[in-house]
């Protein structure tokens, strides 16, 4: 059944590469096997900065697209980056981005921008020579011009959404260790909490136990429950290769979405993620004391509203929040990469 989804994705990945793309040259047939480690769950030879801005790595773009619908708020590109194999990473790792030019204050190269990996470790393409970015384009609405002002716009964000195929793009990493997934029991349950571009990693995730033929795939029995909040339906992201997931493995993956101008909470307010994860607060507090592993990923003002329901939550089971957490973190099962 896997080698019917992973057919499926590759042919949607596909859409994302031009016909003039580099001939990475791949085939379904092979497994997705030759970029693991000895055992294949073991996370000490993971590499970290293995490039540094001093003497970045230079990609090139293979195809930049805007994988959200019309009525989406602002645009977000998925970008494939050719590394020819000489940038290895695993999923759950970020890379950094150093936009061309200087800048205005002082002359000086632009800092780098860390983003998480959206692909797993065999790309897009499963051939393990690319990788795949996440972009939302930052633009600031200024009230007095009524307009979008170009002087505040995000500048590494509007470079990597207006490459062309080909283009160069200077990069660090790969980047943290935080958020890779604990393989070495296949009954482990993931529950992976995004907003946004912040669904970046667990698309990683999703791929590597659903739609390759790797190691971990072969013998995954647990649960990845995925949790996703965005705007409105236009804003989803990646929700066709979810949803194949969830119709082809129905026990294995969950998937519940917080649409904020769509649905409303139980009080009639919008639906935010943490609205959404606490429909399931019993659920969730059995499968982390059961060695469940949660994420987050997204934007940093996620988290105040995560915590003050997980707090509350606690607060009717009896539990002290502040050593719930505790434990989580000193276990290994608690998860945060916000920005």
């Amino acid at each position: 059944m896997k080698v019917v989804l992973a057919a499926t994705l590759f042919a949607t990945a596909s859409a994302f590469v031009p016909s003039n793309a580099p001939k990475f040259g791949t085939s379904l047939n092979l497994k997705q096997d030759f970029l693991e480690y000895t055992p294949y769950h073991d996370h000490s030879q993971v590499k970290v900065n293995t490039y540094k801005n001093k003497a970045p790595f230079t990609g090139k773009v293979v195809s930049t697209k805007r994988i959200v619908g019309p009525q989406a708020t602002g645009e977000t590109c998925h970008i494939i980056i050719d590394h020819n194999g000489d940038f290895p990473y695993i999923e759950g790792q970020s890379w950094g981005v150093i936009p061309p030019g200087t800048r205005e204050k002082d002359g000086k190269p632009h800092a780098v921008r860390l983003y998480s990996i959206a692909s797993s470790r065999y790309g897009d393409d499963m051939t393990g020579k690319t990788g795949s970015l996440c972009v939302r384009r930052a633009t600031y609405w200024c009230p007095e011009l009524k307009a979008d002002d170009p002087a505040k716009k995000g500048i590494c964000s509007n470079f990597l959404c207006d490459t062309n195929p080909g283009d160069e793009i200077m990069m660090t990493g790969p980047a943290g260790k935080v958020m890779l997934m604990p393989e070495e029991d296949p009954t482990t349950d993931y529950i992976m909490v995004a907003t946004g571009t912040g669904i970046a990693p667990f698309r990683g995730f999703v791929r590597r136990l659903f739609a390759e033929d790797t190691p971990a795939a072969n013998v995954y029995k647990g649960q990845a429950w995925l949790f996703l909040g965005v705007a409105n339906s236009d804003a989803l992201l990646y929700d066709d290769e979810f949803q194949l997931a969830k119709e082809q493995f129905p026990e294995n993956f969950r998937l519940d979405y917080a649409l904020s101008r769509e649905q409303e909470n139980k009080n009639g307010g919008k639906m935010y993620i943490q609205d959404k994860v606490e429909e399931y607060a019993d659920e969730i507090f059995a499968k982390l004391e059961n060695g469940a592993h949660m994420y987050f990923c997204g934007l940093k003002g996620m988290m105040p509203g995560i915590q003050d329901m997980l707090k509350g939550v606690c607060e009717s089971k009896g539990i002290d929040y502040d050593e719930f957490i505790k434990g989580l973190k000193k276990s290994g099962q608690w998860h945060v990469e916000v920005y």
